[in-house]
């Protein structure tokens, strides 16, 4: 069960397995743009692709769907960012469901994990599998992997690391349960953080914060949905940008030069290095400087 790219190499990996895949579940077909063409999601393109059989309910207490899955009787549903299940669901397959969260719980429960261990600062992250519960990401661990994060570390380049990673994590969580030899490590509570979806509120960039956490964020929500700042009734996204030790502004002052933009935080300046103005495309400073400037109102 599972929407995005991210679930897709792992999608893979299970049906290229000794195992038998019997059966996709994923979100439903949406229209997109201005011919509203139909769309599905990467799990469904893969699905077709290798003729494997799709589910897509509207809702997951549909008792039809419910009675679907219970006739397919599977030994293990594995889970990769998709929907919260109920427990008609979860509790189906004889050896249990488990999930596949991008981070090291019990740090960072909730929707946008990826991102809000950059936002913060983090210096490594990982994967967990974990057997689902009725409470969101709380159930009994399973496998845990770690990865550092580097400096220059993106939300693209973290979420393909992640990807990357959940290819054995997934192996190896199926061979553990198969083997019966799973030693469950319960989560700590003491512990505890929240990973809270992304929202509009909580990807602006506010000049008064320290250039490190302003660094972070940008790089955090790099390059979707991509924070952002207002500046003369206009709305600017940011995707990347540099700390400048040696420059000192004041919070949201702003310095151009011929290629470089600066804008002031409560610590020290930034470099903005990669923008996009409002209805515009993304691109380099430089290149945004030769038709636009910050300084004009």
């Amino acid at each position: 069960m599972g929407t995005p790219d991210f679930a897709v190499p792992s999608l893979e990996a299970i049906n290229i397995s000794d195992h038998q895949l019997i059966g996709v579940v994923t979100a439903a077909d949406k229209e997109r743009g201005r011919g509203r063409e139909i769309s599905f999601t990467p799990v469904k393109d893969y699905a077709i692709k290798n003729k494997i059989p799709v589910l897509q309910p509207e809702k997951l207490k549909d008792p039809k769907f419910i009675e679907i899955i219970k006739a397919l009787s599977p030994d293990l549903i594995i889970v990769i960012a998709f929907r919260i299940l109920p427990k008609e669901i979860f509790e189906i397959p004889k050896y249990g469901t488990f999930n596949v969260h991008g981070s090291l719980l019990p740090k960072y429960r909730g929707a946008a994990p990826i991102q809000w261990s950059l936002i913060n600062g983090d210096t490594e992250t990982g994967l967990t599998t974990f057997f689902i519960q009725a409470k969101v990401d709380t159930g009994n661990i399973i496998l845990q992997k770690k990865i550092p994060i580097d400096k220059e570390d993106n939300f693209g380049t973290l979420h393909d690391k992640l990807q990357f990673l959940s290819i054995d994590m997934v192996l190896e969580t199926i061979k553990t349960i198969e083997s019966g030899n799973v030693e469950l490590l319960k989560q700590d509570e003491s512990q505890v953080s929240s990973a809270p979806k992304i929202t509009k509120e909580n990807s602006i960039i506010d000049w008064h914060q320290s250039g490190e956490k302003i660094y972070n964020l940008i790089r955090g929500l790099s390059p979707y949905p991509a924070a952002y700042f207002k500046h003369n009734s206009k709305s600017y996204k940011v995707f990347s940008s540099k700390i400048k030790d040696d420059l000192i502004l004041q919070p949201g002052e702003i310095v151009q030069t011929k290629n470089e933009i600066f804008i002031g935080t409560s610590t020290t300046a930034l470099e903005i290095t990669e923008i996009q103005p409002e209805g515009r495309k993304r691109m380099k400073s430089d290149d945004f400087l030769r038709g636009y400037s910050l300084l004009k109102n």
